[in-house]
C-alpha cells in the first residue's frame, strides 16, 4: 500500500462500521508504507508486537525536530520542537524522565482514588444540570422540539431528548481538569468554548489553542484567589487542607529547576488540551454503550477504550537514524505512526494490554484520570437514572473521524434520561 490511506482523511460512517481502510492496511504487513498527507512516504504499525517494539526503541523519537525537512508545522499538524518549547509529548531520555516525574505523582493510582468522590459529585451535578436545563425549556439541548401536542406519548413520559456530545461530553471532563488542577470554575464557559472550536477549520483551531493557552497563564494566578474562597470542607479528601492550591500549584512546586514560567503555562495548558480532548472522544461511544449493555461498568469501560481508543494512532514519531523495521527500511527522519484502533481490534492479536494509552516511557500520564472520569459518568448514569435510554436506536449513531491523529467522536448522542430526568429514579 502505498497511496494515502482513507485513514487520513474526515468522513462520517456509523458507530457498528468498521473503517474500510483498516483491514487492508493490516492485510498488507506489519508495517506498511503510505503516502504521508504532508508529503513523502510514512510508516504505519499495524502489529502489537511490532508497535511495542517502536514505542520503546530510542532511535524513534517524538521531537518534531526530526520531521522530514520538508514538512512545515501547519500542514503536518506538529508542536514545536523539543528545543523550542520542552514538554511531556516532545522531550525523550533523560529529560523527559525528569519532566515526567515531577507530573506523574500528581495523577497516580493513589491521588485518582482520592478524587473518585468529587468526580462522580461532578458527573452528578453536571448531568442534573443538562437534564434541568432541557426540562424547562422543552426542546432539546441538541435543539430539536420535544415537548408540544405532536410529541409521541411514550417518548415525553422519557422525558426531553438532550443531545449530550452538544455541550456535556466538552464540559464534564473541563470541569474535572479546571477542578483538579485548582483552576476558579468561572473558566468553564471559557474553556469549553474554546474546545468546542477544536471541532472546526484551522483558524478556529488555532483560536482555540490560543484561548487555552490563556487558561493555563490565568490559571497560575488564579488558583491563589481560588484557595482562598474555595467552598470544600476544612480537610478535603482529595486535596487536603482548606487553602490547599491544586495541582497546577503542585506542578509549580515540582518542576525541574530553571523551568521558565512560560514553560510551566506550555505543560498547564498541555494537561488542559490533552486530557479534554481525549476524554470528551471517548466519553460519547460510553454512554451509548452504557444505554444499551448490561455489563459491569468496568467492563463497559475497557471495551469502549479498546474499541473506541481517543486516539486512534499515535502522534508522530521519527527515526533519529537508519531503522529496519521487520522488511522495511526506514531512512533517518522518517515519519511513524502506531495504528492504536486497529491493533486493539485486531481479531488475531494475542491477549494483552491495550495500546489505547500507550506503551513505553510515553505510556499517557493521564490515563488513571481517564478512566476516573469514563467510570464516574457510567456509574453516576445507571445508578441515578435507571430508566436512561438512547432517543435513537444504538446502530443509527453517526461517526466523525476527522482523519489521522484527530481521533473519532460521535456526531450526536440524543438521549432521554427517563421521567422527570430527576437522580435516583
Amino acid at each position: 500500500m502505498r497511496a494515502t490511506p482513507p485513514l487520513f482523511t474526515p468522513a462520517t460512517r456509523g458507530i457498528t462500521q468498521p473503517h474500510p481502510a483498516r483491514v487492508a492496511l493490516r492485510a498488507s504487513g506489519p508495517i506498511v508504507r503510505v503516502d504521508a498527507p504532508a508529503g513523502g512516504p510514512a510508516w504505519i504499525v499495524t502489529d502489537d508486537a511490532v508497535a511495542r517494539a517502536v514505542l520503546t526503541d530510542p532511535r524513534i523519537v517524538k521531537d518534531p525536530a526530526f520531521a522530514p525537512p520538508t514538512w512545515t508545522r501547519s500542514t503536518a499538524g506538529l508542536e514545536p520542537t523539543a528545543a523550542e518549547q520542552p514538554s511531556l509529548t516532545t522531550l525523550d531520555g533523560p529529560e523527559h524522565a525528569r519532566l515526567r516525574k515531577a507530573h506523574a505523582p500528581l495523577l497516580s493510582a493513589k491521588r485518582m482514588a482520592a478524587y473518585s468522590d468529587r468526580v462522580h459529585e461532578i458527573a452528578r451535578r453536571l448531568l442534573a444540570d443538562a437534564a434541568a436545563g432541557a426540562a424547562a425549556s422543552g426542546v432539546s439541548a441538541g435543539g430539536a422540539v420535544t415537548g408540544g401536542a405532536a410529541a409521541d406519548a411514550s417518548q415525553a413520559d422519557a422525558g426531553p431528548t438532550i443531545d449530550l456530545m452538544a455541550d456535556f461530553t466538552t464540559r464534564y471532563p473541563l470541569t474535572v481538569l479546571l477542578d483538579l488542577l485548582g483552576i476558579p470554575p468561572h473558566h468553564v464557559d471559557q474553556a469549553t468554548a474554546a474546545c468546542r472550536q477544536m471541532l472546526g477549520d484551522a483558524a478556529e483551531q488555532g483560536q482555540a489553542i490560543a484561548a487555552l493557552r490563556a487558561l493555563a497563564d490565568a490559571g497560575l494566578t488564579d488558583t491563589h484567589q481560588h484557595a482562598a474562597t474555595e467552598p470544600r470542607g476544612p480537610q478535603d479528601q482529595a486535596t487536603g487542607p482548606r487553602g490547599y492550591r491544586g495541582l497546577a500549584d503542585e506542578l509549580r512546586a515540582r518542576m525541574p529547576a530553571g523551568t521558565s514560567a512560560d514553560d510551566l503555562s506550555y505543560h498547564l495548558f498541555a494537561l488542559i488540551f490533552a486530557g479534554q480532548l481525549t476524554t470528551d472522544a471517548a466519553l460519547g461511544f460510553l454512554v451509548a454503550r452504557t444505554l444499551t449493555d448490561d455489563a459491569p461498568v468496568d467492563t463497559l469501560v475497557q471495551l469502549t477504550l479498546r474499541e473506541h481508543p481517543p486516539a486512534p494512532f499515535t502522534l508522530w514519531r521519527f527515526t533519529t537514524t537508519d531503522v529496519r523495521i521487520g522488511d522495511e527500511h526506514l531512512p533517518a527522519r522518517s515519519p511513524v505512526l502506531v495504528d492504536i484502533e486497529g491493533i486493539n481490534t485486531d481479531p488475531v492479536r494475542a491477549s494483552g494490554p491495550d495500546l489505547t494509552f500507550g506503551a513505553g516511557h510515553h505510556f499517557c500520564v493521564g490515563a488513571r484520570l481517564a478512566l476516573l472520569e469514563l467510570t464516574a459518568l457510567a456509574t453516576v448514569l445507571r445508578g441515578d437514572y435507571p430508566d436512561a435510554r438512547l432517543a435513537v436506536p444504538y446502530a443509527e449513531l453517526r461517526r466523525v473521524d476527522r482523519g489521522g491523529t484527530q481521533g473519532t467522536r460521535l456526531a450526536a448522542l440524543p438521549v432521554r434520561l427517563g421521567p422527570g430526568a430527576s437522580p435516583g429514579r
